[in-house]
């Protein structure tokens, strides 16, 4: 395996946090706003982020969804490279069973040679949409197959990052490129690095494939909540020391979002919720505005699920959003936080990392 650093994995906390602060963009849509405005307001997080010391700043891939603009990680990843300078960029995640490896450890391999040394390579096994769109990706409507072969793909996947199949394996002769082979070629010059697997995960079964296999793990505490603590212990009690890493280290994304006032915290982060409540109802659309999330009737299973949602995102002024992410490490003993926000509009956003940033005293 190439060498992977340290400092690839593990982030360091800066100002007053206790652990590295991150960011996981979704690249949200509100209604009225175009994807370009969408993309554009993650390029100014990204750059703003990245001012402000946060440790890296991940998207995800979604489909078939008409307020998340992040089908194409990759392609937004080779975006924000080109805006920014130091702040690690990944993917939170790739799903893993949309793609055959090689074109991953290909699209990877580039971002690599792009911003060197500061690419993750997140992965997960869900689709990362519905059925439907998951059997129009995959040409199948084997969708099980997919999720069952994860450990094969990612096995696979590594070997071609890694340029080591075996002799007399069928893809021997085949390498992803740019990668490890270049080195080989005449006149060639090994790369420092490639870019750092990571496994996503809302349930066990990636929490215990990521321990068993020695890599770092990112749990997604804004949507599985009630799964983060058994997830993690999972995690650390299967954990086996790897070339990659000596002890577990584990992320959990979070739902967050800081305002001025907490009344404007929570119209913003309402919005979320409205939007959530149409998503599992099989209504995506666009993020709603603060206007029509505040004069919306729920019906009572809709309130039902709105107020355990909002449960689990935590908001209000600056202070309140800082005691509430400060609980949450202390709780679940993560190494580090991914932020994530869902409000209709770009400035919202944006202001709620720089208020986050503020509370743990980040530099401006």
């Amino acid at each position: 395996m190439d060498e992977i650093r340290g400092d690839q994995i593990r982030g360091t906390a800066a100002g007053t946090a206790s652990v590295p602060l991150s960011v996981l963009d979704l690249v949200t849509v509100g209604q009225g706003r175009t994807a370009t405005q969408a993309l554009r307001t993650s390029v100014d997080l990204a750059k703003l982020t990245e001012r402000r010391g946060f440790h890296r700043f991940w998207v995800a891939e979604h489909h078939s969804m008409p307020g998340v603009a992040s089908s194409s990680p990759a392609v937004i990843l080779a975006h924000l490279a080109a805006h920014t300078e130091r702040i690690r960029l990944g993917s939170g995640g790739v799903m893993l069973p949309n793609h055959a490896p090689l074109v991953i450890a290909e699209q990877f391999g580039t971002l690599e040679a792009m911003a060197p040394g500061r690419v993750d390579l997140g992965l997960g096994r869900a689709p990362g949409t519905d059925g439907a769109t998951a059997a129009a990706l995959r040409r199948t409507d084997r969708l099980n197959e997919g999720a069952d072969d994860f450990p094969q793909q990612l096995a696979e996947l590594v070997r071609f990052l890694d340029d080591d199949f075996p002799d007399g394996h069928p893809y021997a002769r085949i390498h992803a490129v740019p990668g490890p082979v270049q080195a080989s070629a005449p006149g060639g010059v090994q790369s420092p690095a490639r870019p750092p697997v990571w496994l996503l995960g809302s349930s066990g079964f990636s929490a215990r494939l990521a321990g068993v296999l020695g890599l770092p793990f990112a749990f997604a505490h804004h949507f599985s909540a009630q799964n983060t603590v058994p997830a993690l212990d999972l995690y650390r009690e299967s954990f086996k020391p790897s070339a990659v890493l000596d002890a577990p280290y584990a992320v959990i994304g979070v739902s967050a979002l800081a305002a001025d006032e907490e009344r404007e915290a929570r119209r913003q982060v309402l919005t979320g919720a409205l939007s959530m409540v149409r998503l599992r109802t099989g209504r995506p659309g666009l993020i709603p505005s603060p206007e029509e999330a505040e004069a919306y009737t729920f019906a009572p299973m809709e309130r039902e699920f709105v107020d355990g949602w909002l449960s689990n995102v935590v908001h209000g002024t600056a202070d309140e959003v800082r005691t509430g992410l400060d609980d949450l490490v202390k709780r679940t003993g993560a190494d580090e936080l991914m932020i994530t926000s869902n409000a209709h509009g770009g400035q919202a956003r944006l202001r709620s990392y720089e208020l986050i940033a503020d509370a743990y005293g980040l530099p401006s």
